[in-house]
């Protein structure tokens, strides 16, 4: 093999990879699975595919490498294949938002027509629970907050939300978390708090973001 040979096969792998995450339902399936295991049947409504449109994404990125199957029994479930999967869709998440004006636009524009709230970052978030004056809120599905959550969140998915509002104090700030800046769950909940006379924000990033820079989490797992 000469030096073009091996440049182009080398290329041509990597290429691979850049091929699988080039969909928008696969670039969304990724930050699904960020989020913990799920299976096809799971997957497919959570991204509101079929589910054998789903199974074929998944094919895709297990061929590539960027997911694993987890047997148990007679159930199959998905995950990222480690880390790095999640740190490079980050990068791109983060090139895109930086380089591409329309998805800053898309971003900011939805959320000021409907929520049009201010967000905290990580760093802010850290300084908050520095001063012990901030209630985290975990508002995703709650099997996701089992898998992982920040350290101390309360869970309170956001269909529970409107019904345990009593559970919550009106005497702190508080921050509501989920998937991460493409998931208006925590939007959703930070209006539900809002007219109800709490003083409440979202995190910017999502519990991925949290977890991936080594911050405090817990599992809530049986």
């Amino acid at each position: 093999m000469n030096k073009r040979e091996f440049k182009d096969s080398v290329y041509s792998e990597l290429a691979k990879i850049t091929k699988s995450l080039a969909n928008p339902h696969r670039l969304e399936i990724i930050e699904l699975l960020a989020q913990g295991e799920y299976s096809v049947e799971q997957i497919a409504e959570q991204t509101h595919l079929p589910v054998a449109n789903a199974s074929q994404h998944l094919q895709v990125l297990k061929v590539a490498q960027i997911v694993d199957v987890n047997r148990q029994g007679n159930f199959i479930y998905y995950r990222l294949a480690n880390a790095n999967v999640f740190k490079t869709w980050r990068a791109l998440r983060e090139l895109g938002i930086e380089r591409i004006a329309t998805i800053e636009k898309l971003v900011k524009n939805f959320r000021k027509s409907k929520f049009d709230f201010e967000s905290v970052t990580i760093d802010q978030l850290i300084k908050k629970i520095e001063l012990g004056k901030v209630t985290i809120l975990d508002v995703r599905p709650e099997t996701e907050y089992n898998k992982g959550h920040i350290a101390n969140a309360i869970s309170m998915p956001l269909d529970q939300l409107s019904k345990r509002l009593k559970e919550l104090p009106k005497c702190t700030e508080i921050v509501a978390y989920c998937r991460g800046p493409f998931c208006v769950f925590a939007d959703e909940a930070v209006a539900i708090l809002v007219k109800a006379g709490y003083k409440a924000t979202r995190l910017e990033e999502g519990f991925p973001d949290w977890k991936i820079q080594e911050l405090p989490v817990e599992i809530s797992m049986n």
